[in-house]
């Protein structure tokens, strides 16, 4: 444990913010003196799980500990007397087979067993939204209304209050951010940090989502990672940077120029593992009902959707799931802003590493736009398509032995009645379009 009271002395910390994820990723959290560290250290803050969210717990069991990481602790930027702590999930002074945070390091001590380190680079999207007089979520800009505001000036200047502050706390908190803008959809934004091990990443996109919508409340708006909260916009991404480094020299594994896109041979590997398992990794990556209205063909009023249903890989090109925009590493469009960070990287390492185990060959490259190729020719060139439902993508998940090992047997079964549970509650909920469209025909 690294030296805490020293921490505490040297930034001024008078409490803890207690933290855990459950399924969904939803952070949690105990507020707890400093004056109490010794004992959170050796005992963890507890819970009552049930009411913490689905950790497959009933109000009859007992409580869960969620036992502190020091070293991944952040001091608040915004209330600097308060520092963030997230910790792995016990019960009864075991670790808890359903807390995403172990299932991650859980696949993360399999890879550097081999010798290798994950490395992951996130570009969260968000949108900033009001509430109107009806209690409806608009976009917050009522100037934001272009048809293509991608990168628009205007509406990022009237946000630098906001885009600024976030970019000033990501560097106290030493993230390296390096670009924000104005994304594809009115009144979405995005802002870029540099890379790390996928642990710390995970950690940091969850603060990161967290400190988000901590400044939007401050100032009167809403943000939200909602994969599509509106029909007609583009949704929300959080595309992954994916690499494999060496654990003891930090050599870039999928780093050779000599070969076609500056791809590795075990970065071909890895990446066609994920290519391999796109349709069952749909279920974890992008994890809610709502995230296939995103992932569908068509476009929005800015012209393309930017979804990646297309199970292929190429160059610098959007209109497909992986995209190698360097050498060296390659992004997953597939992921969205639902994605439980802890486990997509967990499902996306063993997806990478079954392809590597297995040298799997992803087969040739893109080059062509996909949005405009024809079903009869995406056919004769066999490209597959992504789910198009949640049901779908859990069918694909349940059947996959590499998924389920990936999450653990009972976690992954877990998964698939709490995702089967939430696309039954959509399925019967009858909707205002159902109203408007069948109530006077039938």
């Amino acid at each position: 444990m690294p030296d805490v009271k020293s921490f505490i002395a040297e930034k001024g910390i008078e409490f803890f913010l207690c933290s855990f994820v459950e399924l969904s990723g939803a952070p949690k959290a105990k507020l707890v003196p400093a004056t109490h560290v010794d004992e959170i250290a050796r005992d963890g803050a507890g819970f009552a799980g049930f009411a913490a969210g689905d950790l497959n717990q009933g109000p009859h069991d007992p409580d869960i500990a969620s036992v502190p990481d020091f070293a991944a602790c952040m001091q608040l930027p915004w209330k600097k007397n308060i520092a963030w702590l997230p910790g792995n999930l016990h019960v009864d002074g075991a670790a808890w087979d359903y807390c995403p945070r172990t299932i991650l390091q859980r696949q993360l001590a399999q890879a550097r067993a081999q010798g290798l380190v994950l490395n992951v680079g996130v570009e969260p999207e968000f949108m900033l939204l009001k509430q109107n007089g009806a209690g409806q979520y608009l976009p917050g800009d009522a100037l934001d209304t272009l048809d293509k505001p991608c990168y628009d000036l205007r509406a990022l200047h009237r946000n630098l209050d906001l885009m600024t502050t976030l970019v000033r706390y990501m560097q106290e908190l030493g993230w390296g951010p390096y670009a924000g803008d104005h994304e594809d959809a009115n009144c979405q934004f995005e802002i870029n940090w540099m890379y790390a091990d996928a642990l710390t990443t995970s950690d940091r996109h969850t603060f990161f989502k967290w400190m988000v919508r901590t400044v939007a409340e401050q100032q009167g708006l809403w943000a939200t990672f909602m994969p599509k909260p509106f029909s007609h916009l583009t949704g929300n991404g959080a595309h992954f940077h994916l690499s494999l480094a060496d654990a003891e020299s930090g050599k870039n594994l999928f780093l050779d120029t000599t070969q076609e896109l500056g791809l590795s041979q075990m970065g071909r590997w890895f990446m066609a593992g994920i290519l391999h398992h796109a349709r069952a990794l749909s279920a974890v990556l992008a994890p809610i009902v709502n995230s296939y209205k995103r992932l569908v063909r068509g476009a929005p009023r800015s012209g393309a959707t930017w979804a990646p249903v297309y199970i292929t890989y190429g160059g610098s090109n959007r209109t497909q799931m992986i995209r190698i925009p360097g050498a060296g590493r390659f992004e997953l469009r597939v992921v969205d802003g639902a994605a439980n960070p802890y486990l997509a990287c967990a499902a996306l390492l063993a997806a990478g590493m079954d392809g590597v185990a297995r040298k799997m060959d992803p087969g040739a490259a893109n080059r062509s736009n996909l949005y405009e190729t024809s079903e009869e020719e995406l056919k004769e060139r066999n490209i597959a398509f992504l789910p198009t439902s949640l049901s779908e993508a859990i069918d694909a998940f349940e059947s996959s032995a590499v998924m389920r090992a990936a999450l653990g047997e009972d976690f992954a079964a877990y998964y698939v009645r709490v995702k089967r549970e939430e696309w039954h509650q959509y399925h019967r909920h009858v909707s205002q379009w159902e109203r408007d469209h069948f109530l006077k025909t039938y």
